[in-house]
C-alpha cells in the first residue's frame, strides 16, 4: 500500500504540472497559471477500501475550466509517456467514459478527466456539491460521477467494516465464478458495492457472514428490472439526464437496473445482456443453496468460491482471436475488441435454436516468436497450434513498435460459449442449423470500422472451436481438460473422460452434433475442403435429458485481414 501512496502522490505532481503548462499556453499571468492547482481523486475498489493486489486503481483528474479534454490526452499522455517508471501505457479516447490506461511502478492505474467550471481546483476541493455539475458536458459528468457514486456509497452504508468485509466476500465469489467484468455485460465493481450496500441497509446490525448469506438469496429472489436503489433517485437543479424508464426509452430495456446513488442517477449495469443475466442469475441460485446450507451446518463456505466450469461446461465455443505486430498496438486494438464483444453476444441471441451465447471475462495475451514470415502470416491468422512456434504468456511492456523483429506476433484471444436450444419435446426434426454468418459479419465489420484499424498490422479471426480443441492457456496446472469420448459399436457404451465441476443431470442418452463449417478463410492462400466433424459428448450442466439431437453451425469460421 505505501507504494500506492508514492505513486498517488507522483500523479498528483504531475497532474499539477499539466495543469500548470497548459495554463501558460492559455497566457495565463505565471501567478493565475500556479493557483489553477489541480487534484487527483481516488474512486472504485481502492477508495472503498477492498482494493486486491493487482487490481487497478481507479483515479480521477479534476481540472479547470481552461483545460480541454483534448490537452489532456494529448499533454498529459507525452508527459505520462517520457517516464520509465509508465508501461503499457494507452489512451482509450472513445470509450463511455475516456481512459488513460497504464502501470506506474508495476501499479495498474485508469486515469479518466473532468474539468470543472471554476477557474482553479485547490487542494481541498470536495466533489459531493451538485452544483459543481453545472454547464458540464455529460462525458464529464460521467467521469466524475465514478468519485462521486463511492464516496456516497460509504455514506449510506450503516456499518463499513461490516460492509467492506461482505463486499470483499462478495467480490471474490463473482471473480472465482467470472462474472466480475462490466465490459463483457455481467456486473463491476461498483454494481456488486451498491448490491451489497442494498443489503447492508436492509440488515443494520447484521454481521458479515449474515449479510452474505441473505445478499444471494435476496439477489436470487429480486424481481428484476425492479432497479434497486440506495436512495429515492433525486431530480437535483440542473438539465442532466436522469435515469428514467418513464421518460427514456432506452432505460426500458435495462434489464438488471443497479442505479448509482449520486446525482445525477445512472443506470451501472447497462450492459447486461439477455444471456448474462441468465448466468448471473443461475450463480444467485447456486451461491443461495450453499450458503442456506451453510446456515443451517450442513454445508461449508468453500464450496461457494469453487472455481467457474465455462471452458468445459459448453460443447462449441466461439474463439475470438486478434492480433498484431506490437505490444503497444495490440494493447489497443485488443482492448477496442473487448469492449465491443458485449455487441456480438446481443447479435447472437437473435440466432435461431441458440439459447444462450456465454461470454468468458477476460481474453488470454500471448507472444508469439515466429521463425519465419508464413508462421508469422498463420499465427495473425489464429492457425498456431500446427507447427512448433515458439510462445511466450503475458504483454510484451515495450512501448514502441516490434522490437524483436518483423516475425513477432502478439495475440489476444477471447471466448464465448454457446448453449443449443433443447429440441421441443415430440419433434421429429433431423437437425437443426446455427447460421452465425450475420451476427460475426456485422461484428468484424464494426471493430473494422474503429478509426485506428490498420489491416497492415492487425487482424481478426473469429472461429468455432469444440470442447475438446480448446488451448492448454485456458486451463490452470492440474485442471482436467475435456477429452474427446471413444467411438463404440451401436448398442454400445461410451464413457466420457471430461469432467466438470457441476454436473447436476442424471445420465442421459447422448447428444449428436454436427459442424459444417466453412473453414477455408483460415488459410488464404490454400483451398480446402468443407469439414465436417461429429462431436458425441454435451458439456452442459443446465439441460435437461433429452433425445439424441443433430446441430448444424455455418459461418464461424471469419476473419478480416
Amino acid at each position: 500500500m505505501k507504494v500506492v501512496v508514492v505513486v498517488l502522490g507522483k500523479l498528483d505532481k504531475l497532474v499539477k504540472e499539466f495543469v500548470y503548462r497548459t495554463s501558460k499556453k492559455r497566457q495565463l499571468p505565471d501567478a493565475d497559471a500556479r493557483e489553477a492547482g489541480g487534484k487527483i481523486f481516488t474512486f472504485g475498489s481502492y477508495r472503498l477500501g477492498v482494493h486486491g493486489a493487482g487490481a487497478d486503481i481507479d483515479t480521477l483528474c479534476v481540472v479547470p475550466r481552461h483545460v480541454a479534454r483534448e490537452d489532456f490526452f494529448s499533454d498529459m499522455h507525452d508527459s505520462l509517456n517520457s517516464l520509465n517508471e509508465v508501461t503499457e501505457l494507452t489512451s482509450v479516447t472513445d470509450a463511455y467514459v475516456p481512459v488513460i490506461k497504464m502501470k506506474f511502478q508495476d501499479i495498474p492505474i485508469d486515469l479518466v478527466f473532468a474539468k470543472l467550471n471554476v477557474p482553479k481546483v485547490p487542494d481541498d476541493l470536495e466533489l459531493r456539491e451538485n452544483l459543481l455539475l453545472k454547464n458540464l458536458d455529460e462525458t464529464c459528468i460521467r467521469s466524475l460521477n465514478g468519485s462521486r457514486v463511492t464516496d456516497e456509497i460509504l455514506r449510506l452504508v450503516p456499518s463499513i467494516p461490516a460492509f467492506r468485509t461482505s463486499l470483499r466476500c462478495i467480490k471474490l465469489w463473482a471473480h472465482r465464478r467470472a462474472i466480475y467484468s462490466n465490459v463483457m455485460g455481467f456486473f463491476g465493481g461498483v454494481a456488486w458495492a451498491m448490491l451489497v450496500a442494498r443489503i447492508c441497509q436492509l440488515y443494520p446490525n447484521a454481521i458479515a457472514g449474515a449479510i452474505v448469506s441473505r445478499f444471494f438469496r435476496i439477489m436470487y429472489q429480486w424481481n428484476w428490472p425492479q432497479p434497486v436503489l440506495l436512495k429515492p433517485i433525486e431530480d437535483g437543479p440542473l438539465q442532466v439526464r436522469v435515469w428514467n424508464p418513464k421518460i427514456y426509452h432506452g432505460d426500458r430495456y435495462h434489464l438488471m437496473p443497479i442505479i448509482t446513488p449520486a446525482y445525477p442517477s445512472m443506470c451501472a449495469t447497462h450492459n447486461v445482456t439477455q444471456s448474462t443475466k441468465k448466468i448471473i442469475e443461475e450463480e444467485f441460485k447456486r451461491a443461495a443453496e450453499i450458503a442456506d446450507k451453510v446456515m443451517i451446518g450442513t454445508g461449508k463456505w468453500s464450496d461457494l468460491f469453487s472455481k467457474h466450469d465455462f471452458f468445459s461446461r459448453y460443447r462449441h465455443y466461439l474463439q475470438i482471436i486478434t492480433s498484431s505486430d506490437s505490444a503497444t498496438r495490440q494493447l489497443k486494438w485488443s482492448g477496442m475488441v473487448e469492449s465491443r464483444i458485449r455487441h456480438l453476444i446481443s447479435k447472437l441471441e437473435g440466432v435461431d435454436n441458440l439459447y444462450l451465447a456465454h461470454p468468458f471475462v477476460k481474453g488470454f495475451d500471448k507472444v508469439h516468436h515466429c521463425a519465419t514470415e508464413q508462421e508469422a502470416n498463420d499465427v495473425s491468422h489464429g492457425i498456431y497450434n500446427l507447427k512448433p512456434i515458439s510462445e511466450k504468456s503475458g504483454t510484451d511492456s515495450s512501448k514502441s513498435g516490434n522490437e524483436n523483429g518483423s516475425n513477432t506476433i502478439y495475440t489476444t484471444t477471447f471466448y464465448i460459449g454457446l448453449l443449443v436450444e433443447p429440441r421441443a419435446v415430440g419433434s421429429t426434426t433431423a437437425h437443426r442449423q446455427l447460421n452465425l454468418s450475420w451476427p460475426i459479419s456485422e461484428f468484424t465489420k464494426l471493430v473494422k470500422s474503429w478509426d485506428k484499424f490498420d489491416e497492415r498490422y492487425m487482424n481478426i479471426t473469429v472461429k468455432n472451436v469444440k470442447c475438446t480443441q480448446l488451448p492448454q492457456e485456458v486451463f490452470e496446472e492440474g485442471e482436467q481438460r475435456p477429452t474427446k469420448l471413444k467411438r463404440t459399436k451401436p448398442g454400445g457404451k461410451a464413457k466420457s473422460n471430461t469432467t466438470t465441476t457441476e454436473q447436476p443431470i442424471k445420465k442421459r442418452k447422448t447428444d449428436k452434433v454436427t459442424d459444417k463449417v466453412d473453414t477455408a478463410t483460415d488459410q488464404p492462400n490454400k483451398k480446402r475442403k468443407t469439414d465436417k466433424v461429429i462431436d458425441k459428448d454435451d458439456m452442459t450442466t443446465t439441460e435437461q435429458k433429452r433425445k439424441s439431437d443433430k446441430v448444424e453451425i455455418n459461418g464461424s469460421n471469419l476473419e478480416s485481414n
